[in-house]
């Protein structure tokens, strides 16, 4: 009985031992360098950190006995306040890897702290093809939509319709130049011409002297190479003043279901745009976006619903991997398909761009809407292979030639 006794204790002692231990042991940290305030608020802001705390929510919680914690900061669209965030994160509050980093400069600057540290930097907001060309590096993932994507779906798709004429509007930042280069360069590919453009500043009010210079070029297609408020602004502007109506087309580059919302069907029937992700695609992105909406109020945005698909991902290749350990979990992450409610066998590249299905829509008529945010026609599904830039194309140095 001595004997079966103090076996009890000594298994009760571990079981405590053990239990003590893993308490012992630091949070598992995650920040999130986002816009809480400004122009890409509504495409990532609070529901990307939403998106994170869902998916470390359904992940359990922990990961190899630590708690997961989700940290989250407001980068003002400020390209140094997004380094020395990054640096903060990384060198005193122990992050381990970052998400989102919505806007291409604040990214840019945030990833060149990520790379000198050796840390996982993942990108969901951010649309740059830079960040998986130039500015690639061995811990970064460029995950839910690039400049050269959206280009490609959406100018090729014009362009073949006939509306073979363009000038742009474009943000005089990294995502804006970036943009009109390649969507320029696919509009030209594929016969179409380039009539000129026009620069504004970010987060700009006023689009009337931008748009009149658009109108007089007489181009067929406004192409809108900015995102967020300006992408709204841009569209009701060129409602007010006429232009729509007087026959140019007017094309956003970059635009998201909530911008749509914001501008309203009367003023964006008809626009085409490039999406990787729809809240109403399938049963499983309904599913996860009745989720969403149940604590935000308004359905995912494409980087919210990669923000969730990447943080999970991330979070399943620290437990195979079974460290934090940046070299062995981006291994896992390059080696593993990605198989759930945002991509079907995505696949991280070596340039770290994620490779997954990209989504050609109209906007609907307020006639064929049923409601709130029904505002999209599939009108193609576009393979990630032929959407995103090749790596033959890539001038990412980790590329092999």
């Amino acid at each position: 009985m001595k004997t079966i006794l103090s076996g009890i204790f000594a298994a009760a002692f571990a079981l405590n031992a053990s239990a003590a231990q893993a308490q012992d042991k630091p949070p598992l940290k995650i920040g999130g360098i986002l816009d809480m305030s400004s122009l890409y608020a509504d495409i990532t802001g609070s529901g990307s950190e939403t998106a994170a705390k869902m998916a470390v929510e359904d992940f359990g919680g922990e990961v190899l006995g630590r708690k997961i914690q989700v940290l989250a900061a407001d980068h003002l669209n400020k390209a140094d306040l997004s380094a020395n965030i990054a640096r903060d994160m990384l060198d005193n509050q122990g992050v381990e890897m970052i998400y989102d980093v919505a806007a291409s400069a604040t990214a840019l600057a945030a990833g060149e702290i990520a790379k000198a540290r050796n840390k996982i930097i993942m990108f969901n907001g951010p649309g740059s093809i830079r960040l998986s060309n130039e500015a690639c590096g061995p811990y970064t993932v460029h995950y839910v939509f690039d400049t050269y994507g959206q280009a490609n779906v959406t100018g090729l798709a014009a362009v073949k319709s006939g509306l073979d004429s363009w000038f742009f509007l474009t943000a005089d930042y990294a995502f804006g130049q970036d943009l009109e280069k390649d969507t320029s360069a696919v509009v030209t590919k594929t016969g179409g011409k380039v009539l000129g453009s026009v620069r504004h500043p970010l987060n700009t009010s006023d689009f009337s002297s931008f748009l009149l210079q658009a109108q007089a070029s007489k181009a067929k297609v406004i192409g809108l190479a900015n995102a967020g408020g300006d992408t709204i602004n841009a569209i009701k502007q060129a409602a007010e003043f006429g232009i729509t109506k007087g026959g140019q087309k007017v094309s956003p580059l970059l635009a998201f279901v909530t911008d749509i919302d914001s501008i309203g069907l009367e003023t964006a029937q008809g626009l085409l745009l490039a999406e990787a992700f729809y809240w109403d695609l399938n049963d499983d992105t309904r599913a996860f976006s009745k989720r969403f909406m149940e604590r935000t109020k308004r359905v995912p945005t494409s980087a919210q619903a990669g923000v969730y698909s990447s943080v999970t991902h991330y979070l399943k290749a620290v437990k195979a991997a079974g460290t934090t350990d940046a070299a062995a979990v981006i291994k896992l992450m390059k080696e593993t398909p990605i198989n759930d409610f945002f991509a079907k066998n995505g696949k991280i590249r070596e340039d770290g761009r994620m490779i997954h299905d990209m989504y050609l829509f109209e906007v609907k008529k307020p006639s064929e809407s049923k409601g709130r945010w029904d505002d999209y026609k599939l009108l193609a599904t576009v393979p990630g292979n032929e959407a995103f830039q090749s790596l033959e194309l890539s001038r990412c140095p980790l590329v092999k030639k």
